[in-house]
């Protein structure tokens, strides 16, 4: 029998309560919840529902109020920077032939049904893709100089935050990136034995609540 996997707002509540008690300049960063008018709004400007998980993930934080590495990889939009790099991505695929796929990749450059929930910190957006098929949901990245690259993908982002959770609370790593506090007690996910970020010290992160 397939594992349940854990809803957003349950994998938020055991992060939030890291980050208070670890990282409390990384649990300020979040935002308050977004609204049923902001989540609806951003729907239809987007002309598609937004995915169940990432919804209930915006009704716990409506993003981040500056970049933040206490997700690996990835640092959350707001409803407002999700519509934002929608349409965005939309002009300069529009304007470039973006939106046609590329045979040498087997994806486009961006596709309508990319829902943007994330960004990295060289400007890579991660999508949640909502073409139908068996593959709904699952998480990649795209608006890179390529097209989107679905390599290895997490099923969907329910999985991902239960991932991030359970690292924090139980120990080990999310895909080989392992949690470590800064010297300036923020949050950070590298390769096992790291040591240092950028010439300062890392340690790795405590488990669970004291």
């Amino acid at each position: 029998m397939a594992q349940q996997i854990l809803p957003p707002s349950e994998s938020w509540r055991r992060i939030d309560a890291w980050l208070a008690t670890h990282a409390a300049s990384d649990f300020a960063l979040l935002n308050p919840p977004a609204t049923q008018d902001d989540i609806e709004r951003a729907e239809r400007l987007l002309g598609i529902a937004l995915p169940g998980d990432l919804a209930e993930s915006l009704r716990c934080h409506d993003g981040v109020s500056a970049w933040a590495a206490f997700l690996p990889e990835q640092s959350p939009l707001a409803v407002s920077g999700i519509v934002d790099r929608w349409q965005t991505c939309m002009d300069i695929a529009a304007e470039n032939d973006g939106l046609t796929r590329r045979p040498w990749e087997g994806e486009p450059w961006w596709h309508p049904l990319w829902v943007p929930w994330a960004e990295s910190a060289d400007g890579g957006t991660q999508v949640i893709d909502q073409r139908p098929g068996p593959s709904g949901g699952r998480i990649g990245w795209a608006g890179h100089s390529g097209g989107g690259d679905f390599t290895d993908p997490w099923p969907d982002l329910a999985s991902l935050l239960e991932a991030v959770a359970r690292a924090l609370f139980e120990g080990g790593d999310v895909r080989g990136l392992h949690p470590y506090l800064t010297t300036g007690g923020e949050l950070w996910w590298d390769e096992e034995s790291c040591e240092e970020l950028n010439g300062e010290l890392l340690r790795t992160a405590p488990i669970g609540l004291p």
